[in-house]
């Protein structure tokens, strides 16, 4: 094969260039060059060293000029040009065994930039986000906020107009939704629909971030940023007790805790001065991966991995890296050498971490007792009672050793006082002084002669005994904790554990931003050059995964990669303005999704049109209103919410609702391990609460696109499958939910028309159209045949589910309107946001 830049004049004479007349548009490189070099080229001529091929950097201007690769301003003299248009096979560039084929247009695209004179420029996402002047617009009154002239220009540039603003039903249970995760009632959304004051609005918005369900939805995402679940995964897959760490982010969320704070703590708490406990739980973030207790294992081998989670979920999450691709060689695509990598890595290499014993799992070391507020609240009761239980005793030794002055001492007695027969904590103190002075046994040894003074101790050791066991069932938290010397930290060769290369210190890939000079080497300077207002990332990151909440897709469709992989943003003005309005407000998380629900992008119509369809079918110029499956969580909640069986509890130890049998017995060591479901309450909690078990996490969640939780996720799949529609038609969960909203319907009107009018608003806030009606009540009318017919068959559909049917119904015509209520929970609209 010929070398790369090898003479190319044969290849040129051979080359076809079109009339060289170039597009008339500024080719940006940004936008329009470093995505295909990122893509097609930087794989073999980027800043991996290793792979690095003919020598060739094409992620730097200088080198690549140098080589003649790119003559600015001169196509036909730049051998990328030549290789990119070449006939032959073993020329041609990118080769075509890597299967990464260009396009003309790309070709094209390439070829106009080194006319343009081939200028490179930063990479967006490296570079601190500047806040941009508020454009205007011709619709001044469109805009509600900045949000609005942003995208307002985004669509006038397109040739496109906002949608009207959504009816008033349909904006409520669309910011419920969002904001809390639940949906609306109907006498909520009576209420709004009936207040015509300008602020009506902005008054629901408000109510609705105070909610207690505010801080549960805020949290939902995080969960599978953080990789949450309640066992360790790999073959023995033990139980643990993370959870008052999901705790403690549903209260960091509902209390308003600032961003930085919030990143802070999980990071460093056990950094801070004199950190409390809660700070110490949030740094369960960095344990909450997953642990092997298996037998035989190469300790450090999985110590190595473990730290590895720690950099790619950090990376990952706060700043939208791939960090984890320079693990074993220098990062293909962004600035990031392996030596950088493990200079990251160090902050997290620290940790006194041993493996836990599989056969009396609770948690791997290092780990706090956390108790709950009960807990606590029993706790501090104790120790309250304890200290008066001492003051006592102490009271009455004291008066006891007072009178032995006076006193004479039998000769018997003092011999059992100094031969120590007499065995109590004050009996060998009188003893010592009966030596030399005698006094009486039946005053001094109060625990043998006095009463009170005995059943004082009784009662401190039962005291004792009582805080025992509330320690005992305190759940253990693994949390962050650094050794007193800091471990070495080496370049590890191809990533291997035990291939030690280079020895390095903690520090930063240098291509995103310095560490502040002050900051301390350990994760607490890290948190700090995390928050510092002239990261570029961080900010960014944050605003960028709120939006893809209300909107479906981040203004950066990849949340996870803001590295030269990832997509632009399709509106980096408006990103960079959120992202300074995040630091300007101090880290206000509430008031940043104020800000979103507020806007008129958000309150827009998600009816789409024939223009929006042709133009933008993905919305991303958000000339509509979001509309889109709810997750998997929500789905299941507002089945439970518009039925009525949702039990509203904050917090606690994770709770199991239906699930199919025999699954965890068929991944489980010697099928060992058996799902038993919850009853009462913990059936019908919150989804966020469900026991989450990597190596079979709850099957109904997972045909929903919910991940298993092994590593972190930033951004769920989204998928629609026959296997989606048969749970919402056969899971218990879901029949039963029909059933206790078909008696609503039934007791909500007396009427067929009521009792579908009753159910359509309860689950979409709306009344059915004349053609849902004819529908379902030619249903509701062949199901009521059937289930006359044969009761057995009526009685076996209501005996699903733990709840108990109301018995002052007819069972075949509450059978009946059993199938009608799950179909409207198996409707499109009752599992979107719309």
């Amino acid at each position: 094969m010929n070398s790369p830049l090898s003479s190319l004049a044969v290849l040129l004479g051979s080359l076809w260039f079109s009339s060289m007349t170039f597009a008339a548009d500024k080719v940006e490189f940004a936008r329009d060059i470093r995505p295909i070099l990122a893509r097609h080229c930087q794989s073999c001529h980027g800043p991996d060293e290793a792979a690095r091929e003919a020598g060739l950097r094409l992620d730097l201007r200088d080198q690549a000029v140098a080589k003649k690769a790119i003559v600015p301003g001169d196509p036909k003299a730049s051998k990328l040009i030549a290789r990119i248009h070449s006939p032959k096979a073993d020329a041609v560039m990118p080769p075509p065994e890597s299967k990464k084929p260009l396009t003309e247009q790309q070709k094209q695209l390439l070829q106009d930039w080194i006319a343009q004179g081939a200028d490179y420029a930063p990479h967006w996402a490296f570079r601190p986000p500047q806040r941009p002047a508020i454009p205007a617009v011709s619709d001044a009154a469109w805009v509600r906020n900045p949000i609005d002239a942003f995208t307002f220009q985004r669509m006038a540039k397109d040739g496109l107009r906002p949608s009207p603003e959504a009816d008033k039903a349909t904006l409520l249970r669309r910011v419920t939704l969002d904001l809390t995760g639940l949906p609306p009632t109907p006498e909520a959304v009576a209420a709004f629909v009936a207040d015509n004051s300008p602020n009506a609005y902005e008054k629901v918005v408000d109510r609705l971030l105070q909610s207690p369900a505010y801080g549960e939805k805020m949290a939902m995402g995080w969960l599978d940023a953080a990789r949450f679940a309640d066992t360790n995964g790999f073959n023995n897959d033990e139980d643990r007790t993370q959870w008052p760490w999901r705790d403690w982010v549903i209260e960091a969320f509902q209390k308003n805790m600032p961003f930085d704070q919030f990143l802070t703590e999980q990071i460093a708490g056990d950094l801070l001065p004199n950190p409390t406990t809660s700070q110490l739980v949030a740094t369960a973030f960095l344990r909450n991966q997953t642990h092997n207790t298996e037998g035989g294992i190469i300790q450090e081998e999985y110590r190595v991995e473990y730290v590895a989670d720690r950099v790619h979920t950090t990376a990952t999450v706060f700043f939208g890296l791939s960090l984890g691709c320079a693990r074993c060689h220098d990062h293909k695509f962004d600035p990031i050498s392996q030596k950088e990598y493990y200079r990251f890595f160090a902050f997290f290499n620290s940790v006194p971490e041993k493996q836990a014993s599989y056969s009396n799992f609770a948690a791997a070391e290092p780990y706090i007792k956390a108790p709950t507020r009960e807990q606590q609240a029993q706790l501090d009761s104790l120790d309250k009672e304890r200290l008066k239980l001492e003051s006592q005793l102490a009271e009455r030794e004291s008066a006891a050793l007072k009178e032995w002055t006076d006193s004479k001492i039998l000769p018997h007695e003092l011999a059992q006082l100094v031969t120590g027969s007499v065995r109590s904590p004050l009996a060998n103190a009188v003893g010592t002084l009966a030596r030399t002075k005698a006094v009486s046994l039946r005053k001094a040894s109060l625990g043998l002669a006095d009463e009170p003074y005995r059943l004082l101790q009784v009662s401190l050791k039962d005291l004792t005994k009582k805080k025992a066991e509330v320690e005992k069932v305190t759940p253990p938290v693994m949390v962050m904790k650094d050794m007193p010397t800091p471990r070495d930290t080496f370049i590890l060769k191809r990533g291997a554990y035990d291939q030690h290369g280079e020895k390095v210190t903690i520090g930063v890939p240098a291509a995103v931003a310095d560490m502040p000079k002050d900051a301390p080497a350990n994760r607490l300077g890290l948190a700090r050059w995390m928050t510092d207002p002239k990261h570029p990332l961080t900010a960014r990151v944050a605003v960028n995964r709120w939006w893809q909440s209300y909107f479906g897709t981040g203004l950066v469709k990849t949340v996870e990669d803001f590295g030269l992989t990832g997509e632009l943003p399709s509106h980096p003005e408006l990103l960079d303005y959120l992202a300074t309005e995040l630091i300007a407000t101090k880290w206000d998380v509430r008031a940043m999704q104020k800000l979103f629900v507020m806007s008129a992008t958000y309150r827009q119509s998600s009816k789409m049109t024939r223009a929006t369809a042709e133009r933008d079918p993905e919305n991303r110029l958000l000339a509509r209103g979001p509309r889109f499956r709810m997750s998997a969580e929500m789905i299941r909640d507002n089945a439970l919410a518009v039925s009525g069986l949702l039990k509203e509890h904050i917090g606690g130890p994770s709770v199991k609702p239906y699930q199919p049998g025999g699954l965890w017995e068929d991944v489980s060591v010697s099928r060992r391990a058996v799902y038993v479901a919850d009853k009462g309450d913990g059936l019908y909690r919150r989804t966020m609460y469900t026991f989450w078990k990597r190596t079979c996490p709850p099957p109904t969640l997972q045909s929903f696109d919910a991940p298993n939780r092994e590593v972190c996720v930033a951004r769920r799949a989204v998928t629609n499958t026959p296997l989606q529609a048969l749970i919402l038609l056969n899971d218990p969960t879901y029949v039963e939910a029909g059933r206790k909203l078909a008696e609503q319907m039934m007791k909500g009107g007396k009427s067929p028309d009521e009792r579908l009018e009753a159910g359509y608003k309860l689950a979409v806030a709306r009344s059915p159209d004349d053609a849902e009606r004819k529908i379902l009540m030619s249903m509701q009318s062949d199901a009521l045949a059937k289930f006359s017919k044969n009761a057995t068959a009526a009685k076996n559909l209501l005996a699903v589910g733990a709840s108990p049917k109301d018995a002052t119904l007819n069972e075949a015509e509450l059978a009946a309107w059993t199938v009608v209520a799950g179909a409207i929970l198996n409707l499109d609209e009752t599992i979107s946001k719309r």
